[in-house]
C-alpha cells in the first residue's frame, strides 16, 4: 500500500478499521489505498473545520469582559464543551488543544461563579455541572464514545449494532454509559437478531455474543438503579 495508516487516526479512519474483516457489518470494506485516502482525506477535512471553530472560539472567550451578558458567556461554555467532544474524535494528535479547552472552560466556569456571587444553590448546581463535565469527558477517552458523538460520525445508524458487538470490553464498558434504558433495549433486541443470523450463517459470534450478554447486564443495572 501506498498510503500508511495514521498514528493518530481520526474518526473515518477508525471506523475504516473496525468494517474491514468484519462480518457483522454488511456492507464489506477492504482496506486499500483508496479506502484508506478517502478515510484519511475526510479526516483531515474535519480537522480544519474544527481548527477554525476553535482558533475563533479561543478568540472570544480570551477577549470576554467582566460584564459580558451571560447568554454570551454560557454560550461560549457550551461551545467549549462541544469542541472538546470534537477534539477527541479528529485525527492527529489533540492532548494539547483539550488541555487548552479544559483551561477555556475553567476561565468561563470562573467567570459564572463571580457573577453567581453569594448564592450558595448556584454555587452547588456549578459543582454538579463540573462532575458531569468530568465524567463526561472520561467517556471520551472511548474512540467509540467520540466517534457516535462527534457530528460528523461516520457511524451509520445500522452500524451500531455492529460496532458495539465487535468493541472490546474495557471500551464496551464505556460506550453503554451514553445510552438510556429505551436505546439500551432496542440494542439487545437488534443485536440477538445479528447474532442469530450470523450463526446460522457459520459465523464465529462468540466476542459478538458475549458482548449482547454484557449490554444485557448492563440493562439490569439500569432497571436496578431505578428501584
Amino acid at each position: 500500500m501506498f498510503f500508511k495508516p495514521s498514528d493518530h487516526p481520526g474518526s473515518f479512519e477508525r471506523h475504516l478499521y473496525r468494517k474491514v474483516d468484519n462480518p457483522l457489518f454488511v456492507n464489506k470494506v477492504e482496506l486499500n489505498d483508496d479506502t484508506l485516502e478517502a478515510a484519511q482525506r475526510q479526516d483531515h477535512e474535519v480537522i480544519v473545520q474544527f481548527m477554525a471553530m476553535f482558533q475563533e472560539t479561543l478568540e472570544k472567550t480570551v477577549a470576554l469582559k467582566g460584564t459580558e451578558e451571560s447568554d454570551v458567556v454560557l454560550a461560549l461554555k457550551d461551545r467549549l464543551d462541544k469542541l472538546y467532544e470534537q477534539a477527541s474524535a479528529i485525527g492527529d494528535d489533540q492532548t494539547k488543544i483539550r488541555e487548552a479547552i479544559v483551561k477555556l472552560l475553567q476561565l468561563i466556569m470562573a467567570s459564572v461563579r463571580k457573577g453567581a456571587g453569594e448564592d450558595a444553590h448556584a454555587h452547588q448546581e456549578l459543582d454538579q455541572e463540573e462532575a458531569a463535565r468530568q465524567a463526561h469527558f472520561a467517556l471520551l477517552e472511548s474512540s467509540i464514545v467520540a466517534d457516535l458523538l462527534n457530528p460528523e460520525s461516520p457511524i451509520a445508524e445500522n452500524e451500531l449494532v455492529p460496532v458495539l458487538l465487535s468493541a472490546e470490553k474495557d471500551e464496551l464498558a464505556l460506550v453503554v454509559q451514553i445510552f438510556d434504558e429505551e436505546q439500551i433495549q432496542q440494542v439487545i433486541k437488534e443485536s440477538a437478531k445479528l447474532v442469530d443470523k450470523l450463526d446460522k450463517q457459520g459465523i464465529d459470534t462468540k466476542q459478538a455474543s458475549e458482548n449482547a450478554v454484557f449490554i444485557q447486564g448492563y440493562l439490569e443495572y439500569l432497571r436496578m438503579e431505578k428501584k
